[in-house]
């Protein structure tokens, strides 16, 4: 795609997903800087930045483990970034900073951030850290948009804190419902990281549904972290209960040698898993063909045909190379999310992260009054993961889950 055409498309897709905001923001939106350049420094005040540009604050391991997350979260939302950009008016700068997927790194990156003037968070990519920095912007009243930390430990008690991808409690409700409406299985074994408020979160919800529903679970068996690398006890243990189907609510890379070691037993389930899976097939140096057949909840199939799938896709590829993943889109659609946020309540540069953060927070959950009745919904946006993404008071994004199956490489919509 050339800059031309990419230019036009990121102005089509600006206007389209502002036709869906609760609000014009054209009266509010400070013009460009007189050079008319995307790429100005911002000056630092007390009071913001004083240069038209929004600078945000990006959280996520880009190297490590889960790095295969963050950079997704991280290239995500620089797409999005360049197509609000072009589109003139408001400007955002991202500055994004790899925490190795640990919690006291995240800390140290948000004080770095916020140091140097960052106005929104965006982030973190995964639980752990999320949970650590959200108590940190809490305390601070700095606006968070987390693109994929899904439990609810990352919002619960904390007004200014949002979620874009779905909680871990819906994928565990979805995932046993979707598993018994199908038949996909009679008797489920569970593998799960009880080392990791993800893997738990997303358990435990199953559990309880499974046993509402009568969703048979023959075995149930953990691990401690994901650095584990022998999972033939619990697969022996599944193997023994006759399970046909195992139910996997842990990230891809344990995921990746399960597939492999279960390969080496013979034993072949269906193996169901949810978002923290998306990413296996660009895993390097793992066989994709051991993951043929694989399910799995994302809210995103980069394999789709829809226009504003293919565009995303193409603008991703020239950019980075490779298939986008849900990570990606998510990302994307966090900073379409704040931008639509922004234009509704008239944010300009020059505001305070505090006064920001409360104009975002009215935006994203509404206003209510002292009885906490609704008074003023939120916004509604569309994007790459959802439509009609609405937000509630607790942070949790109202949006469905897909489930997908690996054929030949790729991505299938169920």
């Amino acid at each position: 795609m050339n800059r031309a055409l990419s230019l036009a498309l990121a102005g089509a897709l600006g206007l389209s997903l502002l036709a869906g905001c609760g609000g014009s923001g054209d009266s509010a939106t400070p013009a460009p800087s007189e050079s008319g350049s995307t790429e100005t420094t911002p000056v630092e005040t007390s009071s913001g930045s004083a240069a038209g540009t929004i600078k945000i604050g990006g959280i996520g391991p880009l190297t490590g483990s889960a790095a295969v997350y963050g950079l997704a979260t991280k290239q995500g939302a620089e797409v999005a970034v360049e197509e609000i950009n072009a589109l003139g008016g408001l400007q955002f700068e991202l500055d994004f900073q790899d925490d190795e997927g640990d919690a006291e790194k995240a800390v140290n990156a948000y004080n770095a951030l916020i140091g140097d003037g960052a106005q929104i968070i965006y982030g973190c990519t995964t639980t752990t850290p999320c949970v650590a920095v959200a108590a940190e912007t809490y305390a601070a009243r700095y606006f968070q948009l987390t693109p994929s930390a899904s439990s609810t430990d990352v919002t619960a008690g904390k007004d200014n804190v949002f979620q874009i991808c779905f909680t871990d409690p819906n994928q565990g409700i979805t995932a046993a419902n979707y598993i018994k409406d199908n038949n996909l299985g009679s008797k489920v074994a569970v593998i799960y990281n009880n080392g990791d408020a993800y893997s738990t979160g997303i358990y435990n919800a199953f559990q309880a549904t499974a046993d509402e529903i009568g969703l048979e679970i023959v075995s149930v068996t953990t691990f401690p972290d994901d650095t584990n690398a022998d999972f033939t006890v619990q697969l022996a243990q599944a193997q023994n209960a006759q399970a046909d189907l195992v139910f996997l609510p842990i990230y891809y890379t344990p995921t990746s040698l399960i597939l492999n070691q279960a390969k080496t037993l013979g034993f072949e389930p269906t193996f169901f898993g949810c978002d923290g899976m998306d990413g296996i097939l660009d895993l390097e140096g793992f066989d994709t063909t051991l993951a043929e057949g694989l399910m799995l909840m994302t809210p995103f199939n980069a394999w789709g045909e829809d226009e504003r799938t293919v565009n995303f896709v193409t603008e991703y590829q020239n950019a980075y190379g490779g298939i986008p993943n849900q990570f990606a889109a998510d990302g994307y659609d966090c900073m379409y999310a704040i931008y639509e946020a922004c234009q509704a309540a008239g944010i300009t540069a020059d505001m305070s992260a505090q006064d920001i953060c409360e104009a975002l927070i009215a935006q994203f959950a509404g206003e209510y009054d002292d009885a906490g009745n609704l008074v003023t919904p939120g916004i509604s946006v569309d994007g790459l993961t959802g439509t009609g993404m609405t937000w509630s008071r607790n942070g949790e994004v109202s949006k469905a889950p897909v489930v997908v199956k690996v054929e030949n490489g790729v991505y299938v919509t169920q």
